[in-house]
């Protein structure tokens, strides 16, 4: 039986996640962490999330508890994972992270950290989603130029950061295949009278509103016709259900940095 540690846990994902722990057979969960100073610090962690009692009660440290689990999910943020994968690293042990816009130097980082355990990083764990980033990429080798690239993603009203970290590797998936560079050719948003769209840009559009979990939009309009590839997310829970998949897929691996293609099988 894996002992798994969740980080964030009384977060909206962390929630779903410690559900989706307790419905998967093979894997307990044995400890949740909340940063400092947060309300749920010191709380039974199954009262929290609507489990019922568990007798796990919230740390806000994963170094106090990191030596009693197997592996480690975190779903928080970009900095504060950064430093959990730190404590992983030091520990041997493996870990899958969730959080979403790390910069080229964290991921650089990420990967050094990572060759002393094993690590998975992915803007979206849905098995649907990753089915689409398999999708556009074939698209994109047939298509290749004539076709514009629009990707317009909606979430719910709370998220923070924009475009969503999902949007950009869909940016980032089209612009490698078709040999494009997205700091050169993204556009993010338009007003005003900004003169004809070019060949090569690949824009991305946000909104947020209401309660949207997450959905996500890719464009491929020519002259005469248009494909559209949509993926919508009804819950939170097919993320949560994808990091414990990809929790028991990492810990039989090998050191090293991977992301949810990898768990899939779909290289």
């Amino acid at each position: 039986m894996l002992k798994s540690i969740v980080v964030g846990a009384s977060g909206r994902m962390g929630n779903r996640i410690i559900h989706a722990i307790n419905e998967t057979e093979g894997i307990e969960l044995i400890g949740g962490v909340e940063l400092k100073g947060h309300p749920a610090i010191g709380r039974d962690v199954g009262e929290v999330v609507g489990l019922g009692k568990l007798n796990i009660d919230i740390k806000d440290n994963l170094e106090e508890i990191v030596h009693m689990g197997d592996l480690t999910i975190d779903f928080t943020n970009h900095t504060a994972s950064m430093n959990h994968l730190k404590i992983a690293a030091e520990n041997n042990m493996p870990i899958v992270i969730g959080s979403t816009g790390f910069s080229s130097e964290q991921m650089e980082e990420a990967r050094e950290l990572s060759k002393k355990t094993r690590c998975v990083i992915s803007p979206n764990m849905s098995v649907g989603v990753n089915l689409l980033f398999k999708i556009i990429r074939n698209i994109a080798v047939v298509l290749k130029d004539e076709y514009d690239i629009e990707i317009i993603e909606a979430h719910h009203r709370f998220k923070k950061d924009s475009p969503s970290g999902t949007a950009m590797k869909i940016a980032q998936i089209l612009a490698e295949t078709l040999k494009r560079d997205i700091d050169e050719v993204g556009v993010y948003g338009r007003k005003g009278n900004i003169g004809e769209r070019t060949q090569q840009e690949i824009g991305i559009q946000a909104v947020r509103a209401g309660d949207i979990v997450g959905d996500h939009t890719v464009i491929f309009g020519g002259l005469g016709e248009r494909l559209e590839v949509t993926h919508r997310a009804h819950s939170r829970d097919g993320f949560a259900r994808g990091a414990v998949k990809a929790a028991k897929w990492v810990v039989q691996q090998e050191n090293g940095l991977y992301d949810m293609q990898d768990v899939l099988g779909l290289r």
